[in-house]
This record gives structure tokens, sequence and C-alpha cells, in this order.
């Protein structure tokens, strides 16, 4: 296996499961070239007062476009929903829910970069549960090799994934923050009771991928923790970092600042840090040879509902069901979990849980500290994630220098983790960037 770049080592991504070189490149040098399709099993919509589309969208974060399309239809964003936020920089096909509004209304939609399709109505809003995944086609451009040496490099890492039965499930870079990633760095002064470094990690910490003003006001802050002058000066699009020091500035604590963000975004924090260190537990699990295809002893592993892995449904493997779980693994129905620590988290057993000990010892944090007792809201019970992803890319070399990957992911996995495989960046150049297959 090969040591994966700094910036990955820094989110617990030290790995790659694949050992041939990679192709380099650069992604979404154009939109289209990042195309996500949402996946659902076949559905017949026959009635009810929601209005199910499938919208199209290029240069659209999810929440932006339902604020401007609440603008447009007069109707209040609450009366939208959906399974997933997809990338801004891509062209991407998701399907909404609208309560009460008549086909005939969307007439007043002139968005540009956005095309609706009308799927039919029902009596159930669209919700995370019914998403099964998402369809990728990426294109990678400015591939610096020859086209033989290309094919060669991609055909290679393809037949190793298919020989490793798929991939390592880690959290990708977005999980916590692209341009500033940061949110797993909250996430992990607030576990260890330090809500005031928290706070300033998120407010103040500057990052080399913002613009100079930004970076700037950042470090001013950092230095004299003035807040007053930091919201004259801070950008109104840095909108939750001026209403946490609005907070401040009326006499709020440290740890009830962040309870001006939504509840989705300050449970962010919590969960980037139990996934900055699943990622190291399946690194370590990884480098000490333990499979991910198939149990050990000691392993917990959930059963598939739907054809999908389902965490609810959990078992400890000892030596009395062992051989039935990897047969159940072998047909897809079984699959080894990791954990995402929580104050309600339980140790596995044997090796696994030798390596599950190891990384939160060498954090010294312990999992009754994920209650945050500071302000519990912000704490995490925990729970288990699937080792492996079962992906089956498929390559296609296109005009000198660029080649598409199309593949198929479970929701909740991500892009950026089959995309890494092909391109291995060297150290300094770009990793590869967004591409959840869902919220």
């Amino acid at each position: 296996m090969i040591e994966a770049s700094e910036f990955d080592r820094a989110i617990g991504m030290e790995l790659y499961a694949t050992s041939c070189p990679g192709c380099g490149g650069r992604l979404r040098v154009d939109c289209d070239d990042f195309v996500v399709e949402e996946i659902y099993e076949e559905q017949n919509y026959e009635g009810g007062r929601y209005l199910i589309v499938e919208v199209e969208k290029v240069g659209w974060e999810a929440h932006h476009l339902v604020r401007d399309l609440s603008r447009q239809l007069k109707i209040s964003q609450k009366r939208f929903s959906w399974a997933g936020t997809k990338d801004k920089n891509a062209v991407t096909r998701q399907r909404m829910s609208i309560m009460g509004l008549d086909e005939k209304e969307l007439s007043r939609v002139t968005l540009p970069g956005v095309k609706i399709n009308v799927l039919g109505r029902s009596n159930r809003a669209v919700s995370l549960g019914d998403l099964r995944g998402n369809r990728f086609a990426v294109r990678i451009r400015e591939i610096r090799l020859d086209d033989k040496e290309v094919s060669g490099r991609l055909e290679a890492v393809t037949e190793e994934i298919r020989h490793f039965g798929g991939l390592p499930n880690y959290f990708g870079v977005q999980r916590f923050g692209e341009v500033r990633p940061v949110t797993h760095l909250v996430g992990e002064a607030l576990v260890r009771g330090n809500p005031e470094r928290a706070v300033m990690t998120y407010l103040a910490l500057p990052f080399p991928g913002e613009p100079d003003t930004t970076r700037a006001v950042r470090s001013r802050l950092l230095a004299d923790r003035d807040f007053r002058r930091a919201l004259q000066e801070y950008p109104l699009r840095l909108r939750y970092e001026r209403a946490m020091m609005s907070r401040l500035v009326e006499g709020g604590e440290w740890a009830s600042s962040f309870n001006v963000l939504s509840p989705n975004l300050r449970r962010l924090f919590v969960h980037a840090y139990q996934s900055h260190l699943y990622n190291k537990i399946l690194s370590e699990r990884m480098r000490s040879g333990l499979p991910l295809h198939r149990a050990v002893e000691g392993d917990v592993v959930c059963f598939s509902k739907g054809g999908l892995p389902d965490v609810e449904k959990i078992q400890a493997v000892d030596e009395t069901n062992l051989g039935a779980v990897n047969r159940l693994a072998e047909r897809g129905r079984a699959f080894v979990t990791l954990p995402l620590f929580g104050h309600r988290s339980e140790f596995a057993k044997g090796v696994p849980g030798e390596i599950e000990r190891s990384v939160l010892g060498e954090e010294g944090v312990f999992l009754s500290d994920f209650r945050v007792d500071a302000n519990p809201e912000l704490g995490s019970p925990g729970t288990r994630r699937p080792a492996l992803i079962r992906v089956d890319p498929v390559v296609e070399i296109e005009e000198a220098g660029s080649a598409l990957i199309k593949f198929e992911l479970p929701a909740g996995s991500y892009a950026t983790v089959v995309l890494r495989e092909y391109m291995k960046p060297k150290e300094g150049e770009e990793a590869p960037k967004s591409g959840k297959s869902d919220i």
C-alpha cells in the first residue's frame, strides 16, 4: 500500500488501497466535467399534496437554490424537501418535493442554470431515507502522460479495485471543509471540553485557500479577540461567523454561541471529529493487514436492508458465527463496520478492538467526552459505518490528456475516495475535492 499525501493524512486518510501509480491531472476544469445524478427505487407518483420534481442545476448549492425558488414562487422555504446536498461546481440532478404547489406555478421560475422536470405528485415528501445513492461521471483533464501510459495506469487501478472488492469507505475532504478544513478541529476542541478554542478555531483560524482579505480579518480576531470590531470587518457572506460573534458581543457564553446555528450545522462539528477518528481507524486496519471485505473475530458487522448496509442491525463476531457471517459477506449481505465514536459506543473485541482503543488512546479522549457537557446538543451518542465501499468504476480514455470515470456509490460515500485512487496527486498537487454521495 502507498502512503497518502500530507493533505490526506491530515484528515486520517493515510493510505491508498491500490498500489499502482496514479495519473495526476485536474478535476472541474468545466462544470460539466462533474455530473451527479441521484438513484432512487422505482416509484409511482400518482397523486398527493407534494409536487415531486427532478432539478438539474449547474453552479447552485441546494440551500441557495431553494431560497431563490421560494422567492420566485412566493412560498416558504419550509415547503421544500430533498434528500442530499450536491456539489455546487457540477451538473447535478436531484429530486425535490414542494408541498401544496400547482405544477403550473413553475412557469414563474427563471433561474439561470436550472431545469425542472415534473415527475408527479405524492402524499409523502422526499427525504434522505429515499436516496439509495448517486451516479457519477467525472472527467479528469490535463493528464501529463501519453495515452498508452494513461490507459495502463487507469486499467491497473480498476483491476486492483475489483480484486480488493471495492475501496475503503473513507470520509472525503468535504466532510471537514474543502477550502478551510477546520470542522473536525472545532469538534475536537468541543470533545476535549474547550469550547473557547472551538469557537476561536471556527471564527478566526485562517487558511491559505481563502481570499487575502478574509485571512487578514481572521488573523486580527485571532490575535485580539475584538468581536465588535470584527463584526464591522467580516464579509457579509460569512453569516454563520457573524451570527456567533453577535451572540458573543451580547454576552453569550462560548459553548452557547453555537446555538445560533441550525441544528444540522452545529451537529457537524463533533460528527467531523468522529469522521476523522474513523478514517484513522480505517487506515490502521488496512496497515495491520486486516481485511475490509470479510470479518475477523472481534469485529462488529451490520446486515443488508434492501441491498444496502443497515447499521441499525449489528452483531458481534466470534468463533461461533465467523463462518456464517463471512458467507453472508461474500453475498453482499453482511458488512464489516468501524465506529463513529460517541458517548454510547462500545469497543469491538480482539484485534479490531485493540485498534479502536489505540486510536482513541493516542488522541487522549474518552467515549464519555462525546457527551460535550458544556452544550449537550453538540454531542453525539455514536454509531457505526461500513468499512468498505462496493464500487465498480468504468474508465473511458478520451482525447489526449483526458479520461472519464463512471461509477455509482451508495448514499453517504464520497466520490473523492474513488478519484484519489486514480489520480494519486503528489505532494503539492491539488487533491480531488468534492463529490459526496449525499450529505
